[in-house]
């Protein structure tokens, strides 16, 4: 130590050394011994995930507005949730629609420009997962173009495949010191068939290939395994049979006592469902969607719960001896909204000042996602 090389110095130096030494202490730093350097610090890692990005043919009209005329702009629309999202070492989306050839005008409600990929990218997410029911919508086709527009904004993706040998590849993140692998799966395709030749194009929602991927995660070097779930029933608050009884396999799936999945996302009922601890591992049977034009429930009535969601936020410690898992220190959730008339998606906890409607809406999300007791667990809901 510093102090000890100097104890027999003059007085003022000894004082130096000691308040060196106290200022170590406060940091919480460790201190090498003489001649051999500190070890890493192993620090928290916090990762976000928010819901289904599914624009229709207006959140195109309004990103081409907010561009000025010069392609399609998402920034502006995603900007509310941009602090959230940079904030954390690790941000994933859920990437529901087919994109197009980045041209002037979206095709249809289920293609998107190319530009939303970018928008996503500038927002500060790090990847996507693609497994849908949209992720067929242009067939093969669609899928290559979707996965190519991703790859040129930088971001990562997994559910869908362009090969085979691509639909075997894991997709691996490195956050802080934390290596976070991400899977996606999907109940199906919208009664789309897979390409011909092609049975690897879009991930399926089986609990034996999601344990089996998860496990050559693992091999991989993943030190979290994180899986996206595109499951349940459509304007459903509460998960169903299928949800519950399949994140339970899941999430009891170990080996040699260490689970194998260590965080569940899910997508597709269109609204916010609830958090809830499962054989303690978090899972989220719903995180609503995210972006979204005006949304038209099960019975055709306009049904603004469409445009509610949640981002999930979780901080995973590191292994407290070598070997063991990183775990969950803190659950949080961010309830957010999308505003069709202003194209924008908002944090509604920093919008709250708007009136009571937004306080109205933010209330009602909360306690969907608290409805199955993960309030008892430690989730809470983010300032």
């Amino acid at each position: 130590m510093i102090a000890r090389r100097h104890q027999v110095a003059l007085a003022l130096t000894a004082l130096l050394a000691a308040g060196a030494a106290c200022l170590n202490q406060e940091r919480q730093e460790p201190v090498a011994a003489a001649g051999r350097p500190a070890p890493p610090v192993v620090r928290p890692v916090t990762l976000v995930a928010s819901g289904g990005v599914l624009p229709d043919r207006s959140v195109a009209e309004r990103a081409a507005y907010d561009a000025g005329g010069h392609g399609h702009d998402y920034r502006p629309m995603l900007s509310g949730v941009e602090p959230l999202v940079h904030g954390a070492d690790l941000a994933l989306c859920h990437l529901e629609t087919v994109t197009g050839d980045g041209g002037g005008a979206a095709d249809t409600g289920a293609v998107s420009p190319a530009q939303l990929a970018a928008g996503l990218a500038a927002t500060g997410y790090d990847g996507c997962a693609t497994a849908s029911e949209h992720a067929l919508d242009d067939g093969a086709a669609g899928v290559g173009r979707t996965l190519d527009a991703l790859d040129r904004a930088g971001l990562k993706h997994t559910g869908t495949a362009r090969t085979e040998a691509e639909s075997r590849s894991v997709t691996l993140y490195r956050a802080g010191l934390a290596r976070i692998a991400h899977l996606s799966y999907t109940y199906g395709a919208g009664r789309r068939p897979l390409p011909s030749g092609q049975p690897w194009a879009v991930n399926p929602l089986d609990a034996d290939r999601i344990v089996s991927d998860a496990r050559a995660a693992r091999v991989a070097g993943a030190d979290l395994v994180v899986v996206s779930v595109h499951w349940g029933t459509e304007w459903q608050d509460a998960p169903d049979r299928t949800q519950l009884d399949l994140a339970k396999v899941l999430t009891a799936s170990t080996t040699d006592g260490r689970r194998d999945i260590d965080l569940l996302l899910g997508t597709h009922a269109h609204v916010p469902q609830a958090y809830q601890k499962v054989n303690g591992t978090w899972v989220v049977y719903g995180l609503g969607d995210q972006v979204a034009g005006e949304m038209f429930n099960d019975r055709g009535v306009r049904d603004p719960r469409g445009n509610e969601s949640t981002t999930g936020r979780f901080t995973f410690a590191p292994p407290a001896v070598p070997g063991d898992r990183w775990r969950v220190t803190k659950a949080e959730f961010v309830p957010q909204m999308y505003d069709v008339d202003a194209g924008r998606v908002v944090d509604l906890n920093r919008a709250i000042a708007g009136g009571a409607e937004l306080e109205g809406v933010r209330d009602r999300v909360r306690d969907v996602v608290l409805s199955r007791g993960a309030a008892a667990d430690g989730l809470v809901m983010a300032d």
